[in-house]
């Protein structure tokens, strides 16, 4: 079994070994973050494409529909109720503007989910944050471990003998 950098598990490595390893870890974090921030914009491009498409299709149903919807809606008027034919055209054109209005709101409701998505600037902010923790941080100094101190008295003892 082996650590992430190759070293075996449970032995000590070296101040330069984990260096790497914080290299390697940190260069792997980043990349994720920037596939992270990736698929968030990937996500609201979509909503982005949904909207403009419910505005083209609330534009073209009110552009196309109007001559023949307004002629047809205004003739079933005037059959059904018997009223003057200004009138029946106008309600005739006030149902098509209530047709595209709805419409016009779907692609309102899809535009502020897409405008209201915050990934992409919540991942950046991760990412800065994370680069100014990685500057300021700094090697902590560490005693050598209980085996590896020689105490001070051996130590004199032992160039004194030499």
């Amino acid at each position: 079994m082996s650590a992430p950098d190759g070293g075996p598990v449970g032995a000590e490595r070296s101040i330069g070994q984990l260096f790497a390893s914080a290299t390697t870890e940190m260069s792997s974090l980043v990349h994720d973050e920037i596939a992270l921030a990736k698929a968030q914009l990937k996500q609201d491009v979509k909503r982005g494409v949904v909207s403009g498409g419910a505005f083209a299709v609330a534009a073209t149903v009110l552009i196309f529909s109007l001559p023949m919807l307004s002629f047809a809606l205004a003739y079933g008027i005037r059959t059904w109720s018997h009223w003057n034919m200004a009138i029946c055209f106008l309600l005739s054109f006030a149902a098509n503007v209530l047709v595209a209005a709805v419409l016009a709101v779907i692609g309102v409701v899809f535009a502020k989910k897409a405008k209201k998505s915050k990934g992409p600037q919540k991942v950046a902010a991760s990412v800065k944050e994370t680069a100014g923790v990685l500057q300021n941080a700094k090697p902590h100094p560490r005693e050598l471990p209980v085996r590896d101190r020689v105490p001070t008295a051996i130590e004199a003892v032992g160039r004194s003998s030499s």
